[in-house]
């Protein structure tokens, strides 16, 4: 098979998603502009990361794996993947669910909202003109989006979409943001790394999107992770956001 070079790498962390992650792997590199995959797999006891080994041999160069031992959250996997990307030549850096909730199709429009309009980083945004979500309780939504309005009353962020979890980040963002100081694993994860950057200087565009609820497999959703969320804003009202040491 032929190398196929990328600048951009989707980095998408999984825990049982045996049903969904080969229709993604496939789906992702079915699209017009070429992606990198990196699946970042928390020891699922079902077997995705079996699937995944299994398919590295269709897609040799595209496909990579990083296991890891155990359940260790949502945000360290991002982390992980990070440093993982950073050391190879990637200029896009995108984070994404593997169970369709995000469209695919999108990452196309996310990748133009850096290249194309700007961004140093861009956020698929539920909450703009445009933008919206399908199959959600309503419980869910109010959840959600009053905690958008939350984040940004407390800490001002200017994003819409604060929780989001499909994303964009250009090389600079993730080389500048000190991901050794980045605290929080859960839903504060997402709202923690657009504030550092925020707070750096740089340009975050929101980029409407459909949020579509899961399909299959279960939601990794939990009371914990939001109450994770209402406090960490409030820790990091009263935290100092710092760059990082070039020298690292």
């Amino acid at each position: 098979m032929n190398t196929i070079v990328s600048d951009s790498v989707v980095i998408i962390p999984t825990y049982n998603e045996k049903e969904n992650v080969e229709r993604m792997i496939r789906k992702v590199f079915s699209l017009p502009k070429s992606f990198h995959v990196l699946i970042v797999d928390d020891g699922s006891p079902d077997g995705t990361a079996d699937i995944v080994k299994r398919l590295q041999n269709e897609f040799s160069s595209s496909l990579h794996l990083l296991q890891r031992t155990g359940k260790l959250g949502l945000g360290t996997a991002y982390i992980a993947g990070f440093r993982w990307a950073l050391e190879r030549s990637y200029g896009f850096v995108f984070e994404m669910d593997c169970d369709f909730s995000h469209n695919p199709d999108d990452l196309v429009r996310l990748y133009d909202g850096c290249v194309k309009q700007g961004g140093d980083m861009s956020v698929g945004s539920r909450y703009v003109k445009g933008g919206g979500v399908k199959n959600w309780p309503m419980k869910r939504l109010v959840m959600s989006f009053g905690a958008s309005l939350y984040v940004n009353t407390v800490l001002w962020l200017g994003v819409r979409d604060s929780t989001a979890g499909f994303v964009c980040y250009t090389r600079k963002v993730l080389e500048t943001i000190d991901l050794d100081r980045i605290q929080f694993i859960g839903y504060a994860f997402q709202i923690e790394m657009k504030y550092n950057a925020k707070q750096l200087g740089f340009r975050i565009v929101e980029v409407p999107i459909t949020f579509m609820d899961r399909e299959h497999g279960v939601s990794k959703m939990s009371m914990n992770i939001f109450n994770e969320a209402v406090i960490g804003v409030l820790r990091m009202r009263f935290t100092r956001v710092s760059r990082r040491n070039a020298k690292r």
